[in-house]
């Protein structure tokens, strides 16, 4: 609420920092009585305005924390879908191995060299496949966490859209029937 922000301002200028004449402010007003003003000011406001206040300062403090969360959890995802695709690619590599040294041992019989290669093609193929199932599994993981977020934002948001909403319908219902006339 900017209304609470400026009885601060004009508060420092007048009363904390001011520009005096011996008592007196620079251009003549006393500093007891402005600051009393400012007081009175303020207390007159009414519970909705400080409330409403409250609400924005709140609602700031969770959108910053939604913020963190989703930085955190995106980067947790991305570490995780990286270790996944890590230990996809090891094992497809161990599986590699492990076939060319089956291939090996087999070429000694030429019938024995046919299915060495079959068999080898088989696990290469077996290995791609896990390692594309690996990544698509990291990927739909982290897409899920990233969804979870998007709800966590909108519920937030959808918080602030009718907290703004009730402020417009409070300021609508407390207008005088003098400034409905003028607007």
């Amino acid at each position: 609420m900017d209304i609470l922000r400026l009885l601060d301002q004009l508060h420092d200028m007048t009363i904390e920092r001011p520009r005096t004449l011996v008592g007196k402010l620079a251009w003549g007003l006393d500093k007891d009585e402005i600051s009393m003003q400012i007081a009175k000011v303020r207390a007159s406001l009414p519970t909705e305005v400080k409330q409403a206040a409250a609400t924005v300062r709140e609602s700031d403090r969770i959108v910053e924390s939604a913020r963190e969360d989703a930085t955190l959890t995106l980067e947790n995802a991305q570490k995780e879908a990286e270790r996944i695709l890590v230990e996809a690619r090891a094992e497809a590599e161990r599986i590699l191995e492990h076939g060319k040294l089956q291939q090996q041992q087999m070429l000694s019989e030429s019938e024995i060299l046919k299915l060495s290669k079959a068999q080898s093609e088989e696990i290469r193929n077996s290995a791609d496949r896990d390692a594309a199932n690996m990544r698509r599994g990291s990927e739909k993981y982290a897409l899920d966490v990233l969804n979870q977020l998007e709800g966590v934002v909108g519920k937030v948001m959808t918080t602030i859209e009718r907290g703004k909403q009730e402020m417009e319908r409070s300021e609508a219902t407390t207008t005088s029937p003098r400034e409905r006339a003028r607007a």
